[in-house]
């Protein structure tokens, strides 16, 4: 059994997803699932839950929402009988599972792997990043509420996913793949055409496949609009690969540039 919330949050059994139709059972499940194997007081489940919303009996509403999840969980897995995998403990509940059952989790772990291995095994990296990014579905956290837990991982999720993004690209560049680096590229420019570091990478792409000029112009269109839309300049490192490329700085044909930080 794995528990997914990179995506909408499901529960995913013998090759099967299934989903959770309770908005409150899933945030349940969702709140556990960002601390498996550690407990999360009733407090914090209640804050999650209900954040603004008090409730007469919290506990109890809790408990019953803590049975309607532990059918979904268990129906999931073989056990022993009287054995679950949401478990009440003093205080609160705690989700027993490892943390490598949860996407979220793997994620994170091939994520820092793959940065590991950047400059020492960039192959090795690219699969790692690779594996990392398939397991995304959905943006993380999709369904999982307004709870303040939940939307500060799912922001934090996110943004690990565009520096995951990144380190992939400086990997294909650095083993000379520069031809679908800048094709990935031109795509997240598109999509998020104020984050520098990926315009920084597609001007050394772009640079790297004879395309000087428009790399250039895209520095003048990314320092137009960080001028109007933030009102900066760009940063240093975007200011220095422009002066690199402008001067066809030597450095540029070598796999130790994409190592600008």
């Amino acid at each position: 059994m794995h528990i997914n919330i990179l995506g909408p949050v499901s529960v995913a059994a013998d090759g099967e997803l299934h989903g959770i139709q309770a908005n409150k059972v899933r945030a349940m499940l969702a709140t556990l699932a960002l601390d498996a194997g550690r407990a999360v007081a009733h407090g914090d489940l209640a804050d999650e839950l209900w954040a603004g919303r008090p409730l007469g009996n919290t506990r109890n509403a809790l408990q019953a929402h803590a049975t309607r999840l532990r059918k979904v969980l268990d129906g999931h897995r073989p056990c022993r009988p009287g054995a679950t995998v949401l478990r009440a403990v003093r205080g609160g509940y705690l989700l027993d599972v490892p943390p490598g059952c949860v996407d979220g989790d793997r994620f994170l772990d091939l994520a820092t792997r793959g940065a590991a291995a950047l400059s020492v095994a960039p192959e090795r990296a690219i699969e790692l990043l690779q594996a990392a990014l398939e397991l995304w579905r959905g943006p993380a956290l999709l369904d999982a509420g307004d709870g303040l837990r939940c939307r500060g991982a799912a922001a934090l999720f996110d943004e690990r996913r565009l520096t995951v993004r990144e380190d992939l690209i400086r990997a294909r560049l650095t083993v000379g793949d520069a031809a679908r680096a800048v094709a990935e590229l031109r795509r997240l420019v598109a999509q998020h055409p104020l984050r520098e570091r990926f315009c920084e990478l597609l001007m050394l792409g772009l640079y790297r496949t004879g395309r000087q000029a428009e790399a250039l112009e895209l520095f003048h269109v990314t320092r137009r609009r960080l001028d109007e839309e933030l009102g900066v300049q760009p940063g240093i490192v975007l200011q220095r690969r422009h002066t690199e490329i402008l001067s066809q700085d030597p450095a540029l044909s070598l796999s130790t540039a994409t190592a600008a930080t």
